[in-house]
């Protein structure tokens, strides 16, 4: 799950973070009135989106006047802004947050990052702020420092220190900067983020550190525990095939290929997707239809997958433990039937009842396709889509 950046401010303000004085705003007039509200003589009217990219798009402005407020506000609210996160169809700006503006002395990166490889929690920072962090990993990985971070433990002053020496903050405002890291870190913890990142944090004229950006994603197995972040949830902004396919307990990712996967299991279908692009195709999604599929799942997910213009053709791949392959059969024919199919179906299925599950797959009269092996049933879609 992610959030707006106003909304990690808010979080990153909770937990003792520095962040600049900004309003949340959702039409012109709001984002006038915030501006005279912060007062000053500067301020920014940022687009609020679930990407990153905005001011390379044109959804971030510096403005030097209320004019100007209410000019770049009536530009980027309702703009579609195209960055390179969104794709080539971009993402419709419904929110605005308008700030203060910053003295802005150095731009640093920052981020805490689940690290599966060495079961820890990843500090990063870098002296390369503002800028497409994969672009400074690519090209000048020196200049990202890595701690990592035992959470039994905790992040320790020493750490914190080892990041903020190597990008270079001065003296005088390194102990802000270790404490910002220190208080990032807990933040981190608490709220089961997977990403905590601030792009930029900066150093201003007068010394103080502040987070002029904010970037959380949360694991979404933990959100039952969250329930103030939960309700931070912005459903314009996700995927509309993928809510959909929540409502069903099914596990939905769009993906740009032409064939559409429909499995039980996460491994199963990561490896699924695999063998479809090893035998020269890509997949148009990821969906598991986990352990208790029932007929009405199936044809659920065979209508969000047919909705996708893109997909060509369908491999069904069970594998028959606690779901059985003559549940999963039924469930195919009944969704080949209602969804009126009129694309290629593979179907390979192997384990509980799969003889019977086969027998129901050739009894239907549909023109499905049976295959005993992945491998098989992945040479068997990709022609039949060629």
């Amino acid at each position: 799950m992610k959030i707006h950046e106003y909304q990690g401010k808010q979080i990153l303000n909770k937990f003792g973070v520095t962040v600049p004085r900004g309003i949340h705003c959702t039409s012109v007039d709001d984002a006038v009135k915030a501006a005279e509200t912060l007062g000053g003589s500067v301020w920014v009217v940022k687009a609020q989106i679930h990407a990153g990219g905005r001011g390379k798009g044109g959804g971030v402005k510096v403005a030097k006047s209320l004019e100007q407020v209410r000019e770049y506000a009536n530009q980027i609210l309702g703009m579609q802004l195209i960055t390179h996160q969104t794709g080539p169809q971009g993402q419709k700006v419904r929110h605005l947050l308008v700030e203060e503006g910053a003295d802005i002395k150095h731009e640093y990166y920052v981020a805490a990052l689940t690290d599966r490889a060495t079961q820890s929690v990843a500090m990063m920072a870098s002296s390369e702020g503002g800028m497409d962090i994969e672009e400074v990993a690519h090209k000048t990985p020196e200049k990202i420092i890595k701690v990592f971070i035992n959470p039994l433990v905790g992040m320790t002053d020493a750490q914190a220190m080892t990041l903020v020496s190597g990008i270079g903050v001065p003296q005088a405002s390194q102990a802000q900067a270790i404490d910002t890291l220190k208080k990032l870190y807990t933040c981190y913890m608490e709220t089961d983020a997977s990403l905590a990142e601030i792009n930029p944090l900066i150093l201003e004229g007068n010394g103080n550190i502040k987070a002029l950006d904010a970037k959380f994603n949360f694991d979404s197995n933990s959100l039952y525990r969250q329930e103030e972040i939960v309700a931070m949830r912005d459903l314009d902004e996700e995927d509309p095939d993928e809510l959909e396919a929540s409502r069903f307990d099914l596990t939905y990712i769009s993906l740009d290929g032409n064939i559409g996967c429909l499995v039980n299991g996460a491994g199963l279908a990561m490896a699924t997707m695999d063998t479809i692009k090893l035998f020269g195709a890509e997949p148009a999604n990821f969906l598991d239809v986990g352990g208790g599929a029932t007929t009405e799942k199936v044809t659920e997910a065979f209508k969000i997958m047919l909705k996708n213009p893109k997909v060509k053709g369908i491999l069904v791949n069970i594998f028959g433990g606690i779901m059985r392959c003559d549940t999963i059969a039924d469930g195919v024919v009944a969704a080949a039937r209602e969804t009126h199919l009129s694309v290629p179906l593979v179907v390979r299925m192997k384990g509980t009842n799969e003889q019977i599950g086969k027998q129901i797959l050739k009894d239907s009269g549909l023109p499905i396709i049976s295959a005993d092996s992945m491998a098989e049933a992945a040479t068997k879609i990709v022609a039949a889509v060629k």
